[in-house]
């Protein structure tokens, strides 16, 4: 048991009480009574320790966040001696902290084209959110209040707050709560493998599937719609990687019918593509209006989000719209700026993101190459560091799955068995490393997932699925 592990009377004693009175985002609570929780104590670099001292592999980067890796005393010596000097001060009523004046010319300098200006929130949801905001204000100060709707995509995901969970296309989300709030639409998303004709090439598919954002533009008219809303590689929505061209295209009709375009840059953001921003890869190359971001700014040691603004619409908000109505308690928060800025320092002079582009995609992409070989598993995906498995009963006929073998979930739990975290989005098993991950713990992550395949297909057996 790792140093940090409580003893197993005490462990007891903190999941009796965790599964008594905190509820879990994304969880059945009635699923954690029937099964507690992990308790995670302990982290180094892409391992992670549970309480009862397993050593496992964080293949999720937390929740796509901890790019640098865990246990970084330089982040952890930011944020220390930031608290120790200025815990907390607000951006409010003309004030600001040296570390969000810092942070945000840190930002503007990265960020592509001629996004001149930020705003901080205290995370991704927060961001998309003021991002709609944003955007309505836009268009009421160019004399054009009707231009309210925004468009996304099926099965993308934006965020758990009303306009963020509005924004995005989850069906299970928007199936609670009265969702999605009026002027949001969705189109399909990119995804080839479910949508894609019979003998259709890559090319095809990416101009037919940008085509219905045009035909849903035309249905609503060009007049009320105020944004088109996309991530670059669909994160948490499966990893899903457009076509090539796609993304081009998209952004061809934006600009035909006078759309602003939003890259939501919250998972594909500080290098998870190998580039500061992923509109940035060039699988994606396009160059947005406004971007949203959160997570890997800081690495998720501490929360941080905020939206980043082009000329347009920044000089329309910044010089003739007045007060802007908006803000959070948390904007700009010191400690969480200086750590950001910290991250950006390691992200820029450990040569990151060329490791990403150079080395560590490459084998991740071989790594999963070689498991979608395995008699379970197919159709290997992704972009930069992020990949994907489809689970097949008879992969020759491309027989998926009943939802009741629950095949994701049943995987999901061996890869924690095996030692490694891996992600279920229905079927289709996902992955985001550590931007830091070696070419050797990318090989280990592989051979762990390919000992969970291994594990799953045999318990499918045993209960009769296969």
């Amino acid at each position: 048991m790792s140093e940090a592990a409580p003893d197993p009377t005490a462990l007891a004693d903190l999941l009796a009480g965790d599964v008594a009175h905190h509820l879990h985002p994304f969880t059945d609570p009635r699923e954690l009574r029937r099964r507690a929780p992990r308790m995670i104590v302990r982290g180094e670099g892409v391992r992670i320790w549970d309480a009862q001292g397993h050593e496992i592999l964080d293949a999720m980067s937390g929740l796509w966040c901890v790019g640098l890796g865990h246990g970084r005393r330089d982040l952890a010596d930011a944020a220390h001696q930031q608290l120790r000097r200025l815990a907390y001060y607000n951006t409010f009523f003309h004030t600001t902290t040296p570390q969000a004046a810092e942070l945000a010319r840190e930002l503007t300098a990265l960020a592509p084209g001629d996004m001149d200006r930020v705003f901080f929130t205290e995370g991704g949801s927060t961001a998309n959110d003021t991002m709609v905001r944003m955007v309505r204000r836009y268009w009421e100060l160019q004399g054009q209040p009707r231009r309210r709707v925004l468009i996304a995509r099926r099965n993308g995901y934006h965020g758990s707050t009303l306009a963020a969970a509005s924004l995005g296309g989850m069906a299970d989300m928007h199936a609670q709560g009265g969702l999605p709030l009026p002027d949001f639409e969705h189109i399909e998303q990119p995804h080839q493998l479910a949508l894609g004709l019979p003998g259709e090439t890559g090319q095809e598919f990416a101009l037919r599937a940008a085509g219905w954002l045009e035909q849903r533009i035309a249905d609503i008219g060009p007049e009320r719609v105020a944004a088109f809303v996309m991530e670059p590689v669909q994160g948490a929505g499966g990893v899903i990687v457009p076509p090539a061209g796609y993304a081009r295209e998209i952004q061809r009709i934006c600009r035909r019918h006078d759309v602003l375009l939003v890259s939501d840059e919250v998972i594909c953001g500080f290098g998870r593509l190998g580039h500061w921003f992923g509109c940035q890869h060039p699988h994606i190359d396009i160059q947005p209006d406004l971007i949203t971001f959160a997570k890997g700014v800081t690495s998720g040691y501490l929360p941080l989000g905020g939206v980043l603004v082009g000329r347009r619409v920044g000089d329309a908000l910044a010089l003739h719209g007045g007060e802007f109505e908006h803000g959070f308690t948390y904007s700009g928060h010191p400690a969480c700026c200086a750590v950001a800025l910290a991250a950006l320092r390691a992200l820029r002079t450990e040569g990151v993101l060329e490791h990403v582009r150079e080395r560590a995609q490459q084998r991740l992409h071989a790594g999963f190459a070689g498991l979608a070989r395995h008699p379970l598993a197919g159709d290997a995906a992704g972009l930069g560091m992020t990949a994907a498995l489809m689970l097949w009963r008879d992969k020759a006929r491309r027989e998926p799955f009943p939802a009741e073998a629950q095949v994701g979930l049943r995987c999901r739990e061996a890869c924690f068995d095996a030692g490694v975290v891996m992600r279920a989005v229905g079927s289709r098993m996902i992955v985001a490393p550590p931007l830091v991950s070696t070419e050797s713990e990318i090989d280990e992550m592989c051979r762990r997932i390919g000992l969970a395949l291994d594990r799953t297909r045999d318990g499918l057996r045993a209960d009769g699925w296969l």
